[in-house]
């Protein structure tokens, strides 16, 4: 997601720098922007840093590593990750971030890749509401639904929420499917009428489609998805919260990893249940 999300600062007109190794990096300098062979030695020339990486262990790499971007931010800069990463990451890196002179938010986004290309991602952040206020124009440039959470980690916090929400829903839409399929029902139909009602949701729309059409190229795969329930387990654990259907659909995405369906789209928790 980070490809096109650099791509949309630099058509909004932004001077947008990149890690040389980045694989995207061929095509974002084609369109306009500088490479830097290193985290510091780009962040020594920022302005505004940000990140879009896997899970927090990368991104602690990459502000904390020996050519990380801490070693190289100036005072008064701005560092913005966009990842999905434990809210206590997130919350650790703003206090490294503090003691430099930096602000740091953490915004998270929903939307996937779809969303990520025509600059309609949901950004949750958290951090200072001036360094909000700071960042928001970057923010529109990437996506339309953009609020300041709160304090530190709130985004974090935020998007641990959505991802149980989204989680826990594909799951009960994949249930029914396998059940109503079992039983002989037109699953097209029942969609149809299912969507007209109560039980009206973009999961059931969106993803009861692609499940019905063997669709399950990933939009987000399950194995991040599985990562995204984890962080979320580890925070209910944080502030003594039990998740306990977060943790039952954590145990289906792990059983559909281990089913080789990692690479896979999440709606394609269906397939287990047919199994």
């Amino acid at each position: 997601m980070g490809k096109p999300m650099a791509l949309n600062l630099v058509k909004a007109g932004y001077p947008v720098s990149v890690l040389s190794q980045s694989k995207a990096a061929p095509d974002l300098v084609a369109a306009g922007a500088q490479t830097y062979p290193t985290s510091n030695a780009l962040a020594e020339q920022s302005d505004v840093i940000i990140t879009m990486l896997p899970d927090s262990p990368d991104v602690d790499q990459v502000v904390n590593g020996p050519e990380g971007v801490l070693a190289g931010i100036q005072s008064g800069a701005l560092f913005i990750d966009m990842s999905t990463i434990a809210p206590a990451t997130a919350r650790g890196i703003y206090q490294s971030m503090q003691a430099k002179g930096v602000e740091a938010l953490d915004a998270p986004v929903s939307g996937g890749q779809v969303g990520a290309e025509s600059a309609s991602l949901s950004i949750m952040v958290g951090g200072s509401e001036t360094a909000f206020n700071r960042a928001l124009p970057l923010f529109q440039a990437m996506g339309k639904n953009i609020v300041h959470i709160g304090e530190p980690g709130a985004g974090q916090t935020t998007k641990a929420c959505n991802q149980m929400i989204v989680g826990i829903t594909i799951q009960a839409v994949a249930e029914a499917f396998a059940l109503a399929s079992k039983a002989g029902v037109n699953l097209e139909k029942m969609r149809e009428v299912l969507l007209g009602g109560f039980a009206q949701s973009r999961i059931l729309d969106l993803h009861g489609k692609r499940m019905i059409d063997r669709n399950f190229k990933p939009g987000f795969k399950v194995k991040l998805h599985k990562k995204d329930m984890g962080i979320a387990l580890q925070t209910g654990e944080e502030f003594s919260v039990p998740l306990k259907g977060t943790a039952l659909v954590a145990e289906q995405m792990e059983a559909a990893v281990n089913q080789g369906n990692g690479e896979l789209d999440h709606s394609s928790l269906l397939l287990l249940l047919e199994e």
